[in-house]
């Protein structure tokens, strides 16, 4: 069992993000296939169209974004969360003048 405190974790910058302040919470070196991530998209922010080869679950905790992919938008706002499969692109956006709080899950094949 691993805990996490609130004021834990490690700063780091997500590649082809900008604006966002990231925090690893969790990484694969502490458990086997999964990694956690505190990230705030701060108002202009966002991260560029990419893809991943592996799988991502973003949960809105506060503040709302716009991810473009699949040929579609989602809006989710606090307490929404999307799943993102292994390939698939996407391009995030804030929406409004607010900051936006995430938990990002990765996910390891």
């Amino acid at each position: 069992m691993i805990t996490v405190k609130a004021d834990e974790g490690q700063v780091y910058e997500a590649a082809k993000h900008s604006g966002v302040f990231g925090l690893q919470k969790l990484t694969e070196a502490d458990t086997q296939r999964i990694s956690v991530n505190y990230s705030v998209f701060l108002p202009n922010g966002g991260a560029e169209l990419s893809s991943s080869p592996k799988e991502r679950v973003y949960y809105v905790v506060s503040g709302n974004m716009k991810l473009t992919g699949d040929g579609k938008e989602h809006i989710l706002e606090a307490g929404d969360m999307v799943y993102i499969a292994p390939g698939e692109q996407r391009e995030v956006t804030l929406l409004g003048n607010k900051a936006c709080e995430s938990l990002v899950f990765i996910v390891t094949p």
